[in-house]
């Protein structure tokens, strides 16, 4: 990967923090040629860390900051305080037009409204969505909205769905990406007033490639490419989903411990289950993308290690250079003309 990207990153975010993201960085920087960083940061842990882990002095700025937005800081009470919060100015380097985009592990809820605020939405779009990958069949399958919209309208899943659409056409090279709504049946007359009146939009639109309702257990079987529901449903999907990855590495440690014979065997099992392990570890698809916005934002995982963050980067270059705020802008507008 050779890119000219420049990223501004709230060091401060996460459950780590500088500790984990500047050793992510200066691995980055030193495995993606011409990549460019913007910390922002409170200034002594950065400076400290970063003389623990050297980096390209032409290719690394510094932006400090005197505050921090927590985790539990409610997100509409940040925009009227701490205005010097390393999340915040990150942002604001992209709305500036100092970076291309912006990455935090920090406060989902905070990150989406000063993003929204600060950046505002792409032309014809409500609300923006959080879109990420889940592992199935050895593709993905990418899930939108996942936490940042709990209510929404059928217009609203009708944005999800283009911008769903657009975005996976440009990250996977699918020319006409197979979308789904997410239901409890697949037939038409199943589920909600308001799933039905999205599921009557999408089958209108000749640009989309809609497939119909999937059901939950359908999501691991290859069925479509975007499945669109809204950030309720969609967040107890992701999360239910880690933890039955994590349930199910568990089980199997227990059951190579049960016996002589499985212990004796363990070395040789855990190699040949290893690949298995890679493709459902969370950390692994680690980066969701904040769609709908005037600017590129991707949120990290609070709890992501520095190899998790470090995967974080490489998502959010990859979205700065697909120039997604433009295309979904683009993709959105022929939509709306099909259905007038």
């Amino acid at each position: 990967m050779s890119t000219s990207v420049r990223l501004a990153i709230d060091v401060m975010g996460g459950d780590f923090g500088p500790r984990c993201i500047i050793p992510a960085v200066a691995r980055c920087l030193q495995q993606i040629p011409g990549f460019k960083v913007i910390l922002v940061g409170s200034p002594e842990p950065m400076t400290s860390l970063c003389a623990e882990h050297p980096m390209p002095g032409d290719r690394v700025s510094f932006v400090h900051t005197s505050e921090t937005i927590l985790a539990d800081d409610l997100p509409a009470s940040v925009l009227r305080s701490k205005r010097d919060a390393s999340m915040r100015v990150a942002i604001e380097q992209v709305r500036d037009g100092h970076a291309d985009g912006c990455l935090s592990a920090g406060n989902t809820g905070a990150l989406m409204v000063l993003a929204k605020t600060l950046l505002g939405t792409v032309e014809g779009i409500q609300r923006p969505a959080i879109m990420a990958a889940l592992p199935v069949a050895g593709k993905f399958c990418h899930v939108l909205d996942l936490g940042a919209n709990v209510d929404c309208s059928a217009r609203q899943l009708f944005e999800f769905a283009v911008m769903g659409s657009e975005a996976v056409s440009e990250l996977t090279g699918i020319e006409r990406p197979r979308v789904g709504l997410l239901n409890i049946g697949s037939e038409i007359n199943k589920g909600s007033l308001r799933v039905r009146e999205v599921s009557e939009l999408l089958r209108d639109s000749r640009s989309l490639n809609y497939i119909g309702h999937i059901e939950g257990n359908e999501l691991f079987h290859d069925r479509a490419d975007v499945v669109v529901c809204d950030g309720f449903v969609g967040n107890v999907v992701l999360k239910a989903s880690e933890g039955l990855a994590d349930y199910m590495q568990d089980e199997m440690r227990r059951a190579l411990a049960s016996n002589l014979l499985l212990r004796l065997m363990a070395p040789l099992l855990r190699r040949a289950l290893k690949p298995m392990g890679r493709r459902l570890d969370p950390h692994q698809y680690n980066g969701v993308s904040l769609l709908g916005l005037r600017g590129v934002v991707v949120k990290s995982h609070g709890n992501a290690g520095q190899h998790a963050f470090e995967v974080a980067i490489r998502q959010a270059v990859r979205a700065c250079e697909s120039d997604m705020p433009q295309r979904i802008a683009a993709r959105l507008a022929r939509c709306r003309d099909e259905l007038l």
